[in-house]
This record gives structure tokens, sequence and C-alpha cells, in this order.
């Protein structure tokens, strides 16, 4: 494991409620070895050098320590925007567990994304947090297909593996859902694989599924993904090229239908597909209760 020097690590979000509600940012690691054809993190924006070797940050649980210790206000911590929290060295590294455990130390909450199971080693901690504050976990899943998943994201365990560790979640009482982004056009934009997500997703106690009907797609990461497309995909990056062009937002060509159904669904599931519901829901209990004045 490699580490690179950090000064801070919990850092205040600029649009606190607009992801889920969180406040602060954490991010750990720096770099993912998951191989995902359509990572956004690896756009040049970033400044992220040799993308898909991971680093530490060095005396990141200090830093992280002193961070918690100067926030005047309590709120929840989002982790895993640039880079998996539960990468493979997380395995030996544990990082991310012990930075769990000083958020609960400190009584702050927690927003996961991630797409290993490893999570489900942190249980536990996860378990202790919610006790006092609010827990959200966003398992990733782009396809129900595990052959298809292989194929983007060639060093991730497979979806049906990722369904398993959401029921593992749920039914440990932590309140998981997924991330359904993003819907690759012509690649992940059918109706059958959106159906059979949201059916597995509900099957595997999930409460949520928070969609994205397209892809963005900018400097650096754009190179990359027409790269993969030309080995994988044969025509499909021309077919991007001609229908996208230098566009940031490509919007499945089917999203208005496919949202449709998939809202049809998630309704008939009882399953949240809202930012807003899924933040007030899984915020609710630990708001005070309003006083009727009558």
């Amino acid at each position: 494991m490699d580490y690179i020097p950090a000064k801070t690590i919990v850092t205040k979000t600029k649009h606190a409620s607009a992801w889920f509600g969180a406040d602060y940012t954490m991010n750990i690691y720096r770099g993912c070895c998951h191989g995902c054809i359509y990572c956004d993190s690896r756009s040049l924006c970033y400044r992220i050098d040799n993308f898909d070797r991971v680093r530490a940050k060095e005396n990141a649980l200090q830093i992280i320590r002193d961070d918690l210790n100067r926030k005047v206000q309590k709120g929840v911590v989002a982790t895993g925007a640039m880079s998996d929290p539960y990468n493979p060295f997380e395995q030996t590294q544990s990082l991310t567990r012990h930075a769990l455990e000083l958020l609960f130390a400190y009584e702050f909450g927690v927003a996961v994304a991630t797409k290993s199971p490893l999570i489900t080693r942190d249980i536990d901690v996860l378990q202790d947090i919610q006790t006092q504050a609010p827990v959200l976990v966003k398992l990733t899943i782009t396809t129900a297909d595990d052959a298809l998943s292989k194929q983007i994201e060639p060093h991730v365990v497979p979806s049906s593996d990722r369904f398993r560790a959401l029921r593992a979640l749920s039914d440990k009482g932590i309140y998981a859902g997924v991330l359904l982004m993003p819907v690759l056009p012509w690649i992940t934009d059918t109706e059958e694989n959106i159906l059979n997500i949201v059916r597995l997703a509900h099957d595997n106690g999930a409460k949520y599924i928070y969609p994205a009907f397209g892809v963005t797609l900018r400097a650096g990461q754009r190179e990359y993904f027409y790269q993969q497309l030309a080995k994988q995909f044969p025509g499909l990056r021309e077919q991007y090229a001609k229908r996208f062009g230098d566009r940031y937002s490509c919007a499945s060509p089917h999203a208005k239908q496919l949202h449709e159904r998939f809202a049809e669904e998630c309704q008939k599931r009882g399953l949240r597909y809202k930012m807003p519901s899924i933040t007030e829901d899984y915020k609710r209990p630990y708001k005070p209760p309003q006083i009727t004045f009558f």
C-alpha cells in the first residue's frame, strides 16, 4: 500500500442537501482498482494520476479524529464518492472500519457508497452508529446480468454478490438500497434489465433505488470509456460519438420510457426512488419531534 500526504479528510460539502442530505465528505483512499469502464472519477478535472492504483492518505485516522473534533455541527459524513472505501486493500488495512468507529465516537452519521460486499464486515459498527445518528448504505448495481457486470466492472464482484450484501445489511436493520447508475446507452438501458434490478432489490430488502438513466462523459474519462467500447462493444464507440459528441450528460435514448416503467415498478413494490423522500426516510428517526400548539 502506497501513501500520500493529506492535511484534512473530513470536509464540508458544497451542497449539503443535494446528495442524500450529507453534510461532510470523507475520502480515505485515492484512486480505484475496480476498473469500471464508465467511472467519472477518472476525469482529468480530479487530477488523480495513475487512477487505477489505490493509495491511502498518510495518518488518515489521526487526521479524521482531528477533523471531527473541530466540527461544531454534527451531521452525516458521506464516503465513496471519489474512490470505493471498500477496495481490496481495506480487507487488511481496515482504515474505513476504524474511520466508522471514529464517526460513532464523535456522534456523526454516515452515508456509504460502495460496490463491495466487504461492507458487511462492518455491520456491527454501522449498527452502533445507527443508535444515535443516520446511516445510509448505497450499493451500486448497474446490471442484473453477472456476465455483463464483469464486462463493464471487471474487478468488482458480480451483481449477484452485491444483492446478497444488500440482503445481509437489510436483515440487520441497516437502511440500504441501490444506486442504479450509470445506465449505459445501448448496453444496460433495457426495460428487462431495469425491472430485474428493481425486482432483485426489493427481494433483497432494499429500501430505495436511486437511478440515473444515462452516463456522464468528460475529458479523461471519455477517452478511456471509448477505448473500452472499441474493445468490448464493436460499433458503439462510433454510435456514442455521433449521438453525444463532446456532451457531458449523455442520457439514454429511452430515458423517459425507462423512468416511467421504473417509477411504476418501484411504486408497486413500495421502494423509494426520489432523493427528497429517501433522505427524509433514513433521517426521520433522528429528527426531534415537533410540538403542536392547539
